[in-house]
């Protein structure tokens, strides 16, 4: 008998490719601003207060992990709509207001809230979903976050050298778009 099944076979499982699709989108995303957040927290003249915003991201994060916790075995698609549609809310106000000190700050917690339980979440979905292939549908976890890690540094990059910071929450709110339209109707993904 062969352990762990091939990676044709683990895509296969109901639900499971729209599970990784939200996973490489969401972190993309997260990434994309979280990786040049000085340079965009300096729009605002916030950049003194960088260590306190990345505090507040932190325990925001924290309390998002907290709820998904004591949700998740009811509320699992609810809990993803919900945290991808936060995150959305919080990249439309940094776009939209990069030079707001209050805006930064407030956005910087619906963040937090928003993006913190997506691991749980997606690993969640991925122990639930991928039956007998556990070890390679964790492992693809791993490769599929590394992956959007380092894509949203390339991203992040580019588009702070050619538009500048004020561009990356705009990133963003496309990316989390598309994550929400993939995410939401994928009702096998999070059953």
């Amino acid at each position: 008998a062969r352990h762990g099944g091939s990676l044709r076979e683990v895509l296969a499982r109901p639900g499971l490719l729209a599970v990784y699709a939200v996973m490489l989108l969401a972190v993309l995303a997260h990434n994309v601003l979280y990786t040049y957040i000085a340079p965009f927290v300096a729009l605002s003249g916030s950049q003194g207060t960088l260590d306190r915003l990345l505090l507040l991201f932190g325990v925001s994060s924290v309390v998002s992990i907290a709820v998904t916790g004591a949700l998740i075995d009811r509320w699992m698609r609810a809990l993803i709509a919900l945290g991808m549609a936060l995150f959305l809310l919080a990249a439309v106000a940094m776009a939209l207001w990069p030079a707001s000190q209050a805006v930064l700050v407030g956005a910087v917690v619906v963040w937090g809230l928003g993006f913190g339980g997506a691991a749980t979440l997606i690993q969640t979905a991925v122990a639930r979903r991928s039956g007998q292939q556990q070890d390679l549908g964790q492992s693809l976890v791993v490769v599929g976050w590394n992956l959007a890690i380092a894509g949203g540094g390339v991203v992040g990059g580019v588009m702070l050298k050619s538009g500048g910071a004020a561009l990356l929450p705009w990133a963003l709110v496309g990316l989390l778009m598309v994550t929400l339209w993939v995410a939401v109707p994928a009702k096998k993904a999070w059953a």
